[in-house]
């Protein structure tokens, strides 16, 4: 079963004000470009791909000598000295219309801090700001927020982004041609809000040192900059800057407007220092591991020195990752291996530039499920158990160092991970080159190197990967990227993935404001093995194909934004015999986006299907091997994300190989107060006559957020999977007692429930439980 969905996720959203003076002579004077801007992103009543602006809107930022309060009040006269920036235009649902909800922003700076305040007018006031939760990161589409993306190098490829709700969460990223993200970098910046019954400020203080930018003699500096603001009651995204609603995240720079004046403080090395003290309490019992009980004390942490504004070296020691969310539970019901996100900080930071490939998690429609990565993260320090999830494994040391410039991006990650019992000690080494060529064009090298030990009973094996890709911008909206990958082991038996092996793929992406569209082949052989890496599934080669329509006709409701009917194909071929494994037709007549960011659609999944022997099946069903046709029917709704309730449906029918399948989805999402958030899910799977099953088979979940302020909050998670019979829980209290300091406390819990026959007779199944307690401290110098 493969259920194809084409949403993507907002990166970024937009920003309003509250306080409107008379326009100084500096925005009147820009008055004629934003009438301008908004005559060209409309032309004949029509949203278009526009050109990035050849005279860009400008800011000139005010010295100010004296360090400001950040309380969100903007009550200090200095406030009085800058320029207000205003004038924003609609992003959408009005492409180059002003702004409904004044904005206004104001900046100053110090020899320390670079200060931003936003004032975001809205005459609803309180009772029309939507933040369903104080998760940091948090999903943009569900949240009115104010946002700023800074290019100090003002090379229109390469941002740094920073927002806020209008309860001071922070999210930030770093954004690489608006196609490679590190959405998990968290930078050193502080933020505090205030609402009224005109609207709510933002208020934020960046230190220098947070920022990039270059060495430069001259008096003053130019940055590139756009400010941005979601006006969530109305999901209205308006920009200082216009750029074209096909590109909501606002990450592409040469769109971004500049400001001026600005005089830094010379660029000089910075450190970084994060020890962490642990201390835990682990006991195992049941019949897959021995009882035992152990409590220990950990010392380690991290080093970050960036060297000069190109170069950072990252160091760990004996690191840890108690603090990171578990892995969820999940039943696969494809021939697709399952892709675990990374969650682990260090591993997070600086991930596009080593996450080269064809992302797993583009597939969702858009692009095909395909998924080649020649490195992977979560293959260092994890270990996957029997139920798919993963243990961690110690890691002694690692190192990572980063280059980034205009002309060409280069680093190299080292690590060392402990050899336990069943994992021997091993060593990983990954470098990565990029060379910019023209404006948005990158051609690159990726080389990864993985040195297994020799143990008393095995003997020591060494895995290699090189892979050659190229990313092309044809135009604004047409993309095009490629890769070649090649592996070899020493171990020399196929079985156990040694040998040569070659994988590849190929790309072409278009994104207007009226259609998306894609094609993209891959092909990987049986003997790839990327020991450091992932793909999806071996022995293949396959071809996605197929787009939609964004079409907004005037005989469309009022409540509906866009209605986007599609369609696309994904067919595999077995790589070494070339016959043909699956065939999937997706037919989506229908789908809607509302006004409110909820959805409604209609899929009808055609499907072809040819299992051999030693093929997979799902959940180890006994499926005879042979050739399947049948068809599928799905229907997926979803209510607007930023209300106090709110929901998703996901219901799917029809035949299933030899039988019958019915799979149904559902989450509920209660959020009355910022403070307080409850997510309750649910997946059936009921089977009839599957290789020869009939029954249901489940996973619940619960998961609840309770937070006094953004920055301190108690996280709890539980899951029960029926077909494993295991339930786990998991329970966070995090509490960031100054900016980026953490004090956690940990509550893990598994268990499988039942017992299993030995000779002493029947032993409880296995069950572990973890207490953590961890405190880090992190000192800039």
């Amino acid at each position: 079963m493969v259920l194809s969905l084409r949403r993507y996720t907002l990166l970024l959203l937009p920003f309003y004000t509250l306080a409107q003076t008379n326009p100084d002579i500096a925005n009147t004077a820009q008055s004629d470009t934003v009438r301008e801007e908004a005559h060209t992103n409309n032309r004949g009543g029509q949203a278009v791909i526009f050109a990035p602006p050849t005279r860009r809107r400008s800011v000139e930022a005010v010295e100010v000598g004296s360090r400001l309060r950040i309380d969100g009040r903007l009550d200090e006269a200095e406030w009085q000295q800058a320029q207000p920036i205003r004038q924003f235009v609609q992003v959408d649902p009005q492409q180059g219309r002003a702004a409904t909800f004044d904005t206004e922003v104001r900046m100053l700076f110090n020899r320390q801090y670079l200060y931003i305040a936003a004032v975001n007018r809205d005459t609803a006031g309180r009772r029309s700001l939507r933040t369903p939760n104080f998760q940091r990161d948090f999903q943009s589409r569900a949240h009115d927020f104010f946002g700023i993306t800074f290019d100090g190098f003002n090379d229109r490829r390469n941002a740094m982004a920073l927002m806020t709700n209008a309860y001071g969460t922070q999210r930030d990223l770093l954004s690489f041609d608006d196609i490679l993200y590190d959405t998990d970098w968290d930078g050193l910046w502080k933020v505090r809000t205030t609402r009224t019954d005109s609207g709510w400020i933002a208020e934020l203080q960046i230190p220098w040192q947070t920022l990039r930018y270059p060495q430069s003699t001259d008096s003053t500096q130019t940055w590139g900059i756009n400010f941005f603001r979601n006006r969530r009651a109305t999901n209205e995204l308006s920009a200082w800057s216009a750029f074209p609603r096909a590109f909501p995240s606002g990450l592409r720079m040469e769109y971004a407007g500049q400001v001026t004046g600005l005089k830094p403080p010379p660029p000089r090395p910075n450190v970084r220092v994060q020890p962490y003290v642990l201390l835990s309490d682990d006991a195992y019992n049941g019949s897959e591991t021995s009882n035992n009980r152990t409590t220990r004390l950990k010392l380690g942490g991290d080093i970050k020195w960036a060297i000069n504004t190109s170069t950072v070296l990252d160091l760990t020691f004996n690191t840890d990752f108690a603090q990171a969310d578990v892995d969820r539970q999940v039943n696969n019901l494809t021939r697709f291996s399952v892709l675990f996100p990374e969650r682990r900080a260090f591993f997070l930071e600086n991930a596009s530039l080593f996450g080269a490939g064809l992302s797993a998690v583009n597939g969702l429609g858009e692009g095909g499920s395909m998924g080649i990565q020649p490195f992977f993260s979560r293959r260092i320090g994890l270990a996957t158990l029997p139920d798919g999830t993963s243990a961690p494994v110690p890691i002694d040391a690692g190192a990572r160092l980063v280059y980034r410039s205009l002309e060409r991006n280069y680093g190299g990650m080292l690590i060392r991970q402990r050899g336990i019992t069943g994992s021997p000690a091993t060593d990983f080494l990954v470098g990565r080159y990029v060379e910019n060529v023209g404006k948005q064009n990158r051609i690159g090298i990726l080389v990864t190197g993985k040195n297994t030990h020799a143990t008393d009973t095995t003997d020591s094996r060494q895995d290699g990967t090189v892979a050659i890709d190229g990313f092309f911008r044809l135009g604004q909206s047409l993309n095009y990227s490629a890769m070649l990958i090649g592996t070899q082991s020493s171990e020399s038996s196929p079985a156990k993935g040694g040998g040569a092996g070659m994988a590849g793929y190929s790309q072409f992406f278009y994104r207007s404001n009226q259609v998306v569209g894609w094609l993209t082949q891959t092909v990987v052989t049986r003997n790839f093995n990327p020991a450091m890496g992932f793909v999806s599934r071996s022995d293949v080669i396959s071809n996605s194909f197929g787009g939609f329509l964004v079409n907004r006709a005037s005989w469309l409701p009022k409540w509906v934004r866009n209605f986007e009917p599609g369609a696309f194909a994904e067919l595999y071929h077995k790589a070494s015999t070339g016959y043909l494994q699956e065939a999937q037709w997706n037919l989506n007549p229908i789908w809607f986006t509302f006004q409110n960011a909820g959805n409604f659609g209609l899929f009808v999944n055609p499907t072809f299907q040819r299992l051999d022997d030693g093929d997979f099946r799902p959940l180890g069903l006994a499926i005879a091997s042979g050739k399947y046709r049948y068809v599928r029917y799905s229907v997926l709704f979803g209510s607007d994300p930023s209300r106090r309730v709110s929901y998703n449906l996901t219901a799917e029918t029809g035949r299933y190989y030899d039988g019958r399948l019915s799979y149904g989805r559902a989450s509920l999402i209660l959020a009355p107060v910022p403070h307080a958030a409850f997510t309750l899910s649910s997946e059936l799977n009921e089977f009839r006559n599957v290789g020869g099953y009939t029954g249901t088979i489940a996973l619940y979940s619960i998961q609840n957020r309770l937070a006094v302020n953004p920055r301190l909050q108690l996280i709890s998670f539980f899951q029960r999977n029926t077909f494993t019979d295991r339930n786990v829980w998991n329970v966070r209290l995090a509490w960031e007692f100054q900016p980026l300091s953490f004090l956690y406390l940990v509550y893990n819990r598994g268990v499988y429930a039942g017992s299993v026959a030995s000779a002493d007779g029947l032993i409880a199944r296995q069950q572990e439980r973890h207490l953590i307690g961890k405190i880090s401290y992190l000192k800039q110098f």
